[in-house]
């Protein structure tokens, strides 16, 4: 018999709380992307069907100067390594989910991130399209395919596709969708357009 762990001793998420048995299983690796602030971790969250691995950490006063909060409000933390959750979208297919932190100064993390991944999820504001320029510039310069979901926050007008697309500099065929990362219905709706759109690519 295995003895339970003692109270002075924390519980541990074995392989098995991440890898789901299956021989016939696909595991298919997701970046789930954006700029700093943009809601990534809350996505990831919302989703998970584990309990997701999240790195996030209390800002503090040595980020003054180097993370940009203007436009945000409420922001008291941040990713300062990776977010990783997991979802199985059928009985062949389950997505691993890796959230990169929005910040430049994490953006040598990337190519390890990358390596593997079959596209990525951009998670876009709507009021600081700005900021999305960078993160789309290193997907594209890592070659891989993604679709746009715009994080509608409480209190922000709905935007156009057609402008947003132009503002972005998007291909026709690049999926834009919106969605509330606070939101487990929405934010499956955004991963399954991105999911269709890559199985598109591939045929």
């Amino acid at each position: 018999m295995v003895s339970a762990p003692s109270s002075a001793e924390p519980a541990r998420l074995g392989a098995q709380a991440y890898v789901r048995g299956g021989a016939d299983q696909t595991a298919v690796k997701i970046l789930v992307v954006g700029h700093f602030a943009v809601g990534k971790t809350t996505f990831i969250g919302s989703i998970s069907e584990i309990e997701p691995l999240s790195t996030e950490e209390t800002m503090t006063r040595a980020a003054e100067g180097i993370d940009d909060l203007k436009g945000v409000t409420g922001k008291t933390t941040t990713t300062v390594a990776m977010d990783f959750g997991r979802l199985t979208i059928s009985d062949r297919v389950v997505l691993y989910l890796f959230g990169t932190p929005g910040q430049q100064r994490f953006v040598q993390m990337w190519e390890d991130m990358a390596r593997g991944a079959l596209g990525a999820l951009v998670l876009v504001d709507p009021e600081r399209l700005a900021d999305s320029f960078p993160v789309i510039d290193l997907i594209e310069h890592y070659g891989l395919d993604y679709a746009i979901a715009v994080n509608h926050f409480d209190g922000s007008p709905p935007r156009d596709e057609a402008a947003l697309r132009e503002a972005l500099d998007l291909l026709a065929d690049t999926p834009v969708v919106t969605c509330d990362a606070r939101d487990e219905k929405s934010s499956a709706a955004a991963l399954t357009t991105l999911v269709r759109y890559l199985l598109d690519r591939t045929r």
